[in-house]
């Protein structure tokens, strides 16, 4: 039995995970151990741990590493933490490979200690590119530190192999978020509204906005301009909150100070849980803000998103993505668009670069077949007719 060890750390990177740890579960020939740390742990943050507990996974390891403040200085004291927490998790749980998704910062403390402890690393979403976070740089570490990739698209499974990926161990398998929307039994409008506090009606929105971690941009200034293209809409609005980010705190505070000017017609909640994101995403009539489920799920409900300012750059979009500025015009003047009869007809039915699901399935496949005593990672280099291309590729 190959002892395959998964971290989690956030409400949405455990969304993804989920049917890949379900499958690895499942398997006869994985050991599935997992090790949740950051935002699961925080009560501050709705305690989301608690919710692999409910869907049968037993926790292995839990890694404290957050701060009770999201500065800078924070956020890298965390990544300190995380480290040394994570050493002693794979110390005791030997594990003969270690599962991350994506690009925050508790997964660079979980793969670096896992690079140092010489554990294989199997990385999910790598060779993305988001301009507007730290995030950006941090996935692309993570990429150098693991052996197996698994992408969302075939354009990022190119980029893995141009970071000098040999092509042999990555896989393109699609966006994982999108076998949630697949496989989710979701509830009903009257059951979602029930949970939610809040009636729907007409017209409703799905907000989540993340601060821009690589940019100049002020997180609150963006946050302002949104809640004021927000204020006098008629719609229903559903807020998610911002991730432990740098400045999200502050945010937090804003949505809540909103939410009480308008208890009729908006609510806030810390985690939906997957189940019920996923039974509002499809009952909403489009998605607003800056997170990547507004680029990988929401279009497979076939609904719009307005994604606003810098955060998801460099990230394939479907055509039911619509960029603007945060800028409370432009916000408002994206909504009336996406929410617009002719543009929801347009999308009808729209391709997802994403894919159409099955990754986690294709994912646990190829880490079952995986043998641990494959040859050490090397560098590979790209042929020189391969080079010359992607040189005439970018002007240089």
């Amino acid at each position: 039995m190959k002892r395959v060890c998964v971290v989690t750390g956030s409400r949405a990177e455990y969304g993804l995970l989920r049917w890949v740890m379900q499958g690895l579960q499942d398997s006869a020939v994985c050991e599935l151990q997992t090790v949740v740390t950051g935002m699961h742990l925080s009560p501050e943050f709705g305690s989301t741990w608690q919710a692999l507990v409910a869907d049968g996974f037993t926790i292995d390891w839990k890694v404290e590493m957050l701060l009770g403040s999201d500065s800078a200085v924070a956020v890298t004291k965390s990544v300190g933490l995380g480290t040394s927490g994570f050493a002693d998790a794979y110390d005791r749980l030997a594990p003969d490979l270690v599962v991350v998704l994506g690009d925050r910062f508790e997964i660079l403390a979980a793969a670096s200690a896992a690079l140092i402890a010489g554990i294989p690393i199997a990385h999910l979403h790598g060779g993305e590119v988001t301009e507007g976070a730290y995030d950006d740089a941090i996935r692309h570490a993570v990429t150098k530190m693991a052996c197996l990739h698994f992408t969302a698209a075939e354009p990022y499974r190119n980029r893995v192999i141009q970071m000098g990926e040999n092509p042999d161990r990555v896989w393109c398998v699609g966006g994982f978020g999108l076998d949630g929307v697949m496989k989710c039994d979701r509830m009903s409008r009257a059951d979602l509204e029930e949970s939610l506090g809040i009636k729907l009606g007409d017209g409703s929105l799905m907000v989540t906005f993340h601060p821009e971690t690589a940019s100049a941009a002020d997180p609150r200034a963006q946050m302002a301009e949104l809640l004021a293209a927000l204020e006098d809409r008629r719609e229903k609005l559903i807020f998610t909150m911002p991730n432990a980010d740098n400045e999200g705190r502050a945010l937090f505070v804003m949505i809540e100070e909103f939410v009480a000017r308008h208890p009729d017609r908006a609510c806030a909640h810390v985690s939906l849980g997957q189940r019920r994101y996923l039974s509002a995403l499809a009952e909403v009539d489009a998605v607003v803000g800056n997170s990547s489920s507004g680029l990988i799920e929401a279009p497979a409900f076939e609904k719009g998103t307005v994604n606003i300012g810098a955060r998801q750059d460099g990230r394939l979009r479907a055509r039911s993505v619509v960029d603007c500025e945060a800028d409370r015009n432009d916000i408002a003047a994206a909504i009336d668009r996406v929410l617009d009869p002719a543009f929801r007809a347009e999308v009808k039915g729209q391709s997802n670069p994403y894919g159409d699901g099955g990754a986690s399935e294709r994912t646990v496949a190829v880490i079952e077949s995986w043998c641990p005593t494959d040859r050490p990672k090397r560098f590979y280099d790209l042929p020189m007719d391969a080079l010359g291309q992607e040189a005439e590729h970018s002007g240089s």
